[in-house]
């Protein structure tokens, strides 16, 4: 290319702005220690087995060391590793396609988790891709609880170090990630209309995870049975046996949640809801959909299916919440 052609001047002129631009943003990278906000953790991988721990409810989760600093940059923070142990590994369904896990973390780990939808980074060690998992549990309710997360995990071909994890056995948890959904800034208060008189809740899969930290976190999303706020899980899964934590669905419908199983391959006996769930929320429409709100958690499809059907019925774009 001929720089002084007059077609290709332009060309070059953007060439040359793109290598401006790479070569300024080169010198941010290099100086974002001295100028960028950080936050420390003292942390090492210490062996259970050795005298560096810290005893809770008599299990032993290791006690971190050595000085990270973590630089934070448009994209988050890179995790910052912490010791953790699996306190149980139960299948979570009876077709076991999803396990539930209790893992005790260090108690500034539990600390860091506040809002229903947050999550974290989950891995074997440094030789295992990490996995991202939301909070199945709520968060801790006072200093005094144990600092225990529960995990809903969907088997794979690539995480049976995780899913077949024995009792007692060594993990590493990171920080506590996002912020969550964001429920108190857009559910309560006047910001689009009065404050929300109707939640609802869409899950599939593993997605029920956050959804259940939500509805068993009492502060966060106000609803009480015969209260002023009512309130309804959609659960999609395949089949009856792929639905995960039947047993606390009783617990959910006492605390004010209507709990609506749906299933997309049910056998001749079902005599649910059938379909997906945004067959279900169009067959029941929406209530009061101005004072609706909405949590959301699954398959990309299912989100902006269920987003389009409120947001058409009226309900406010953003009080349609997801925890990513």
């Amino acid at each position: 290319l001929d720089p002084s052609h007059s077609s290709h001047k332009h060309f070059f002129t953007m060439v040359m702005y793109s290598k401006t631009l790479l070569v300024g943003a080169a010198l941010l990278i290099g100086t974002a220690s001295a100028f960028a906000p950080v936050t420390t953790r003292n942390t090492a991988a210490a062996s259970f087995s050795s005298p560096a721990f810290v005893k809770h409810h008599h299990v032993a989760v290791p006690q971190q060391q050595t000085s990270r600093t973590v630089l934070f940059m448009g994209w988050g923070p890179e995790p910052v590793w912490e010791g953790a142990q699996v306190l149980s590994n139960e299948a979570a369904c009876p077709s076991e396609i999803c396990v539930s896990l209790k893992v005790q973390v260090l108690p500034e780990v539990a600390a860091e988790y506040k809002v229903p939808g947050q999550y974290v980074q989950v891995r074997l060690n440094e030789n295992t891709k990490p996995l991202f998992l939301a909070i199945a549990s709520a968060p801790l309710s006072s200093e005094n609880d144990a600092p225990v997360f529960e995990f809903l995990v969907k088997k794979s071909d690539d995480n049976e170090w995780m899913t077949g994890a024995l009792e007692n056995s060594a993990i590493q948890v990171s920080q506590v990630l996002g912020g969550g959904f964001p429920a108190e800034e857009n559910l309560e208060g006047f910001k689009y209309d009065f404050p929300t008189q109707n939640v609802l809740l869409f899950g599939v899969g593993s997605g029920i995870a956050p959804l259940k930290a939500a509805m068993e976190d009492p502060n966060f999303l106000k609803v009480t049975k015969g209260g002023g706020r009512s309130a309804r899980l959609y659960y999609g899964v395949r089949s009856p046996d792929d639905l995960c934590f039947v047993s606390e669905f009783q617990k959910w419908e006492e605390s004010g949640f209507q709990v609506v199983p749906v299933l997309s391959d049910p056998p001749a006996a079902w005599q649910g809801r059938s379909g997906y769930v945004q067959n279900a929320l169009e067959e029941d429409g929406v209530p009061i959909p101005r004072n609706s709100g909405a949590l959301l958690c699954g398959m990309k499809g299912m989100a902006e299916s269920v987003k389009d059907v409120l947001t058409k019925a009226g309900v406010f774009e953003g009080r349609v919440l997801t925890n990513f």
